[in-house]
């Protein structure tokens, strides 16, 4: 996960709370368990400490918050100024979580936010397609139209003048002209706002036509998607069920090729890889990670200096950095806000990988 949507907490003062949690709405009294969920949340902030202001800001943003589609994570972190995160997660946390501390924890948003990246949704058929764009958070930012009406007829209306070995009846070649402007329309959406992927939902004739006449860069991004229709729309159950598990495949793959990235330079003298905290946290403070992958720090603790990525095992460390305080934060915190405020990519890793202490990392320089 890119560290960009991070920035905004490294100049915050903090404390932050820090809230993960079941955002489901599957059921007929799915309203009334949120805002049981959240007094239950609210209380247990106020018992590690965390003042009216922040708790009123976050009650705000998650009692006020559109409902989610079916089953949904959501994760928050705020402090008594603003809420920084409001993250839809692709699958709900296995257990309910809130942290008020120097500190955001970010973990549980690497491990099950979404990709990063905003992504369009097309939804087609042979009169045209209506196509959204959505942020990295899952909500839509854009939604546009394009019919078989934008495009001028060719021929007078109610002529037909087919002859034996024309190529296409005038149906077909309008429904070709049709999906030839969504073609071009989605490509010019897709550029403009980076997206990626590209999800393609509608029946199977349209899909298929459409996907074949996308210039080479977005049929690359494209996904078709066995559910859904244009009629039914995109923020149908399925759809989103659908989303989310290709959203899901491919974080799997990223942290499958990290995985394979650290085995391969553990192995080489270039020495591109590191392990364990000692080494994690030296190359925290040189700025030379790239990708820190974060694995299952448990309770470790780590000191923390005069800067976040002042991080560090032992006080002498940070002395010979000049820093003049040194305190006492958790590795689940401390390192993934060091590798952000250097630019690094967050990864959580699961059983493909099981670092010494908890984490790894993959190194621009040595």
């Amino acid at each position: 996960m890119h560290a960009e949507r991070f920035h905004p907490l490294i100049s915050a003062e903090g404390p932050f709370a820090s809230v993960y949690f079941e955002d489901s709405h599957d059921t007929e009294d799915a309203a009334k368990q949120l805002e049981l969920r959240w007094r239950g949340l609210r209380e247990q902030l106020r018992g590690d400490g965390a003042p009216d202001p922040v708790l009123d800001t976050l009650e705000e943003a998650v009692l006020t918050a559109s409902p989610a589609v079916g089953r949904s994570g959501r994760g928050l972190v705020a402090d008594a100024t603003r809420v920084y995160l409001d993250e839809h997660l692709l699958r709900p946390p296995a257990a309910t979580v809130s942290r008020y501390s120097e500190l955001p924890y970010l973990v549980p948003i690497v491990e099950h936010g979404a990709t990063g990246s905003p992504y369009l949704v097309v939804a087609v058929d042979q009169e045209g397609a209506d196509l959204s764009v959505y942020d990295p958070q899952g909500r839509a930012v854009w939604s546009e139209t394009v019919s078989g009406a934008d495009e001028p007829a060719q021929a007078a209306a109610g002529a037909d003048t087919r002859r034996s070995g024309d190529p296409q009846p005038p149906e077909e070649e309008a429904a070709r002209r049709t999906l030839s402007t969504v073609a071009d329309r989605l490509t010019v959406l897709a550029d403009k706002h980076h997206t990626e992927p590209i999800f393609v939902i509608g029946e199977v004739q349209s899909r298929t036509q459409l996907l074949a006449t996308l210039p080479e860069r977005s049929r690359a991004a494209a996904v078709a998607l066995e559910s859904g229709s244009r009629s039914a729309g995109a923020g149908t159950v399925d759809v989103h069920r659908a989303i989310d598990q290709e959203l899901a495949r491919r974080r799997l793959a990223v942290i499958d090729d990290a995985a394979d990235r650290v085995r391969a330079e553990s192995g080489r003298a270039s020495g591109l890889a590191a392990e364990g905290l000692d080494a994690v946290t030296a190359a925290l403070r040189a700025g030379q990670v790239e990708t820190l992958l974060i694995g299952d720090l448990e309770n470790r603790t780590v000191l923390v200096g005069d800067t976040p990525t002042w991080v560090a095992t032992n006080a002498d460390q940070l002395s010979e950095m000049g820093s003049t305080v040194e305190v006492t934060r958790r590795a689940d915190e401390a390192l993934p806000f060091a590798a952000v405020a250097t630019g690094a990519t967050l990864i959580r890793t699961d059983e493909r990988l099981t670092p010494a202490d908890g984490c790894a990392a993959l190194l621009r320089y040595t």
